[in-house]
């Protein structure tokens, strides 16, 4: 028995059979993990660094457990991806001390350029760059790259795709929202944006929710003829769920004010939410959240 199992151990290594996958890649968000696995299939293991429920900037003092839970992954992969420094600044760099003190080599980056992917066309853009990305390192598997992908175009189509109903139900809607929704917002959910508004340590602090409740208050009668508290029409507000309640005190303001308000928590991240385990589910998601 022994015999007839090392032999036919000899046997698949001489066929070729992989033991393990071709491809072992580390993204910095979950954002980057879910067209890595989709479109690589079984011929890529990934793992994610950052916890999907929060911003990437807010992460510095759980970074250190989440590099140590991935460890193992850390040591040599066969791909490091990350969005851009904008977005995965500490991530990058506390993965890349992690490294450097384990003396694992240098680590170079793919990034992804930009910090768009919360739209159908932004996603597009994102699952393109991922299939050329696992195919420039792994071109034997390029045909099986291509076809995953392009079912997983049709996830994201299917996602975020806007029948004429809901065009014209979201047409109709106004929003203050957070700057990392107002792209979707506006050119995906084809909201009428009214203000937007940003951490403090974006836009010079000039986007604030205190910032913006002032400029709400200096033009209060003209929202309040907007949005009469006796109509149907309402004001949403967006927050972002990564990013914090940063917008209850605009929610109070508008409330004192009589004006019909509701806030919506978007979500940015696969896995942040129970049921979103993927960008289409993002999608899918934040749509709902104004059509229920």
């Amino acid at each position: 028995m022994t015999r007839l199992f090392c032999l036919f151990c000899m046997v698949m290594m001489i066929a070729g059979v992989p033991a393990v996958s071709a491809l072992s890649v580390v993204t910095t968000t979950s954002v980057l993990w879910d067209p890595v696995r989709e479109i690589g299939g079984d011929e890529v293991s990934v793992v994610y660094i950052s916890d999907p429920t929060i911003c990437p900037h807010l992460q510095g003092d759980i970074l250190p457990g989440l590099i140590q839970k991935n460890a193992e992954a850390l040591e040599a992969p066969d791909l490091f991806m990350a969005h851009n420094a904008t977005v995965d600044m500490g991530t990058m760099a506390a993965i890349e001390k992690f490294r450097d003190a384990n003396e694992y080599g240098e680590t170079e980056w793919l990034e992804f350029g930009t910090d768009e992917w919360n739209t159908p066309a932004t996603a597009e853009k994102l699952a393109g760059m991922v299939l050329d990305w696992l195919t420039e390192a792994d071109p034997e598997h390029a045909d099986l790259y291509a076809a995953n992908a392009a079912a997983y175009s049709e996830k994201i189509a299917l996602a975020g795709t806007l029948s004429l109903e809901e065009q014209d139900a979201l047409s109709q809607k106004q929003a203050i929202v957070i700057a990392w929704q107002k792209l979707p917002a506006e050119e995906w959910l084809g909201l009428t944006v009214y203000d937007f508004f940003a951490p403090e340590f974006a836009f010079g602090g000039n986007k604030t929710p205190a910032k913006v409740v002032d400029a709400l208050q200096a033009k209060s009668d003209e929202i309040k003829e907007l949005f009469p508290a006796s109509g149907t029409e309402k004001l949403y507000i967006i927050e972002n769920m990564q990013s914090g309640e940063l917008a209850k005190g605009i929610e109070e303001a508008l409330g004192d004010m009589s004006v019909p308000v509701e806030r919506v928590v978007f979500t940015n991240f696969p896995l942040s939410v129970e049921g979103v385990s993927s960008i289409p589910d993002v999608l899918a998601y934040n749509k709902k959240l104004l059509l229920e």
